[in-house]
């Protein structure tokens, strides 16, 4: 048909429910110079943050707990989260979730499982996310990873699933905060909160599991005290 789209080269493989797709031949290596191509003129043209944008996302990067009586609009939200996705995880298996509470009626669910001293923090905050993880995550896999089927690494597997599942979305958590900072929100992550009371309000009949909770917003500045220590490279690191 004239004018129509080039089809790209698919192979297709699996059995019943384990239908894959996955770029082969010519489209397969076209994608891959792509990639190379964009990684190297990236490269090129920032090889480095420049210090103050460093400052912005961890070194003078802050935990706040008092917050502006400014709201968070949702495209920022979903800015927040189309970044935080770019981050790798292992096998791309992504299995962080994201609630964000924002309604009266959600606060006071959450508020049902944290701490008396950590409820005021979450209240004022416009936003706090829940940072979850998906205990299934291995059912998306013909999709996030679609070189080969992985599934089986994780099905009937509910241990080795629920340390992959924990450890990349709490890696997918860190980046979050990343990702919030850069875009010019501030943050708060809180633990000191009942994840079972949060399992069962937020969760329950599904195979999310949560993780921590971060607070969002603009802070009030004047609530900080002074950086607390860290330790120095050679109280913290070694060779081997």
């Amino acid at each position: 048909m004239a004018g129509a789209m080039p089809v790209p080269e698919i192979a297709s493989y699996g059995g019943t429910g384990r239908q894959m797709n996955t770029l082969v031949g010519d489209n397969l290596e076209a994608a891959r110079v792509k990639a190379q191509e964009t990684f190297r003129a990236q490269k090129a043209a920032k090889p480095t943050l420049d210090q103050a944008s460093i400052d912005v996302i961890l070194s003078n990067a802050r935990s706040h707990y008092a917050w502006l009586d400014r709201p968070v609009p949702d495209e920022l939200l979903h800015q927040i989260y189309d970044l935080t996705a770019q981050g790798p995880t292992s096998m791309n298996t992504c299995p962080a979730r994201f609630v964000f509470v924002t309604s009266p009626e959600g606060k006071a669910r959450l508020a049902k499982s944290l701490k008396a001293k950590n409820i005021d923090k979450m209240m004022d905050a416009p936003v706090t996310a829940i940072i979850a993880h998906d205990l299934e995550f291995w059912r998306q896999l013909p999709f996030l990873f679609p070189h080969e089927d992985r599934r089986p690494h994780f099905e009937g597997k509910a241990e080795h699933s629920a340390e992959t599942a924990f450890r990349n979305g709490t890696l997918q958590g860190g980046y979050f905060m990343i990702a919030a900072r850069a875009l010019g929100l501030d943050v708060g992550a809180m633990s000191g909160f009942s994840n079972q009371i949060v399992d069962e309000e937020f969760f329950a009949d599904t195979s999310l599991k949560s993780n921590f909770l971060c607070n969002l917003g603009y802070a009030d500045e004047s609530a900080l005290f002074q950086k607390l220590p860290r330790f120095t490279f050679d109280q913290a690191c070694s060779y081997a």
